[in-house]
């Protein structure tokens, strides 16, 4: 009898030895199944051109990192911001769907981002990362801030620098009339947490990479959003102006374009240094094209920001997807894309499914070159908010090569070849009538799936959209403390 006794202790001793080891197991795997799922960086620069870094043709400003990731990566060539400017682009991005599916019809600056479906840090918060956005935020109204729309950790705003009155009395007197219209403030000048004063655009750098290095072991979602390169760049030092060979007015976006490069090489550092390289989806793009006031490029479009809003340089921007060992090095992807497939990528990307209400699709099939047919047929826009600048009203489809557009509804559709007229020169609307009639017709069909025009309402809060100070904000402090 106590051989037998000792024999089921044995046995049951064996038994929880075993469970726990193969629990041990079990909690390693997910550990290690956490720590191997990609990463997603994306970086949204203000007012960048087509035609103003190098892998996309620009000659005068050199950007060797953000070119870096091209020739590591997949260059698009017909990648689209559908709700220009600023604020509707990225009320669009965050919800990877057409504004005017929220009934956002033009820049509506303060109008609510849906509440019933996920924002992309929403989404990816929930498949377990850790989410972080640095920089320009615009979107949504006051109480819709990145610490309530899904990211964990947000990069404060840091003081600006105050020009002292001799120090405005010594600036160019442009320079000094722009800093005494903001009561003596800079731009683009901050002042970091040791009291030194530097260019805004490094600080965001400098944080990008702490992010990285504090996130290293967990999967992690970054958003940054420089300042950078919106005017008025009058600010940029000459120690930047001066490694380009741009002239005139020029000079001073140039600076500015420059100073992101060299962020962009900080976080592919940052990434390498911590074996995260391959690991991590790297975006590259813009809000809208280039602004033609600071002399930005859309070459070989024509438009921009400003004046020529209804010209294809406003909507068409450089966009870059760099995966080394996931996407091809050094590839060039010419297929309709919009904005909002950054969404859906992204998603499909970490292994989730991504919400119905989407407009994007997973572009990563695409940009390895399983799919071969463009990711979208059409494309469409629709600014018309009865409020918004004149200047940026827009009726437009994209198909194939062709570009069908007008300003007001009671104007004449025109239509261009961009393949053979890229700068719009030859409105052939005449001689192609059933393209007319056929782009005409989809984008009516288009329209009566959206919601209705939405008012802004009058929104007041007390929390800023984004903490002053250094460091990070974390919304679980902020969840607390409300």
């Amino acid at each position: 009898m106590k051989s037998l006794n000792f024999l089921l202790i044995t046995i049951f001793l064996l038994s929880t030895s075993l469970g726990s080891t193969q629990t041990t197991q079990a909690d390693d795997a997910r550990t290690s199944a956490e720590q191997t799922k990609p990463n997603v960086i994306l970086i949204y620069i203000d007012d960048l051109g087509y035609g103003d870094i190098g892998s996309y043709g620009c000659k005068d400003i050199p950007t060797p990192n953000i070119d870096q990731l091209a020739a590591e990566g997949v260059r698009c060539t017909a990648s689209y911001i559908t709700n220009p400017p600023c604020c509707p682009s990225r009320c669009s991005l965050m919800m990877g769907q057409y504004g005017q599916r929220f009934g956002k019809y033009g820049m509506s600056r303060g109008l609510p981002i849906p509440t019933d479906r996920p924002t992309i840090a929403n989404f990816l918060q929930g498949e377990g990362y850790v989410t972080g956005q640095i920089g320009k935020w615009d979107i949504g109204t006051r109480k819709q801030g990145p610490l309530l729309t899904g990211f964990r950790e947000v990069a404060r705003n840091p003081p600006k620098k105050k020009y002292t009155k001799k120090e405005i009395a010594d600036l160019p007197p442009s320079l000094a009339t722009a800093i005494k219209r903001k009561g003596g403030k800079s731009k683009y000048f901050c002042v970091n947490a040791s009291g030194e004063t530097m260019w805004l655009t490094d600080y965001d750098g400098d944080m990008m990479t702490d992010f990285v290095d504090t996130y290293k072991d967990e999967p992690f979602f970054l958003y940054w959003s420089p300042e950078a390169v919106h005017s008025p760049s009058i600010e940029s030092p000459e120690s930047l102006m001066k490694r380009t060979t741009a002239k005139g007015k020029r000079r001073k976006l140039a600076g500015a374009i420059v100073s992101v490069d060299d962020q962009v090489g900080k976080l592919i550092k940052a990434l390498k240094k911590n074996n995260l390289r391959e690991n991590t989806l790297v975006i590259f793009s813009s809000d809208n094209g280039a602004n033609g006031g600071e002399e930005g490029s859309s070459a070989p479009y024509t438009g921009g920001k400003g004046l020529g809003t209804q010209k294809e340089g406003w909507v068409r921007v450089p966009t870059i997807f760099s995966m080394p060992g996931t996407l091809p090095e050094g590839k060039q992807f010419d297929g309709l894309i919009a904005n909002f497939d950054f969404y859906s990528t992204a998603a499909s990307l970490v292994g989730g499914k991504q919400p119905d209400h989407c407009d994007g699709v997973n572009l990563i099939p695409y940009l390895q070159g399983d799919i071969t047919a463009d990711p979208h047929e059409y494309l469409f826009w629709l600014n018309n908010e009865p409020g918004d600048a004149e200047r940026r009203h827009l009726i437009a489809v994209r198909w194939k090569d062709w570009r069908l557009y007008k300003k007001y509804k009671k104007d004449t559709w025109q239509l261009f070849n961009l393949a053979s007229d890229p700068r719009e020169e030859a409105n052939v609307a005449a001689r192609f009538p059933k393209v007319v009639i056929q782009m005409a017709a989809r984008h009516t069909a288009w329209k009566k799936t959206l919601e209705p025009l939405k008012h802004i309402p009058d929104v007041d809060s007390q929390v800023p959209v984004i903490p002053a100070g250094h460091g990070w904000a974390n919304s679980t402090l902020l969840t607390e403390t409300h």
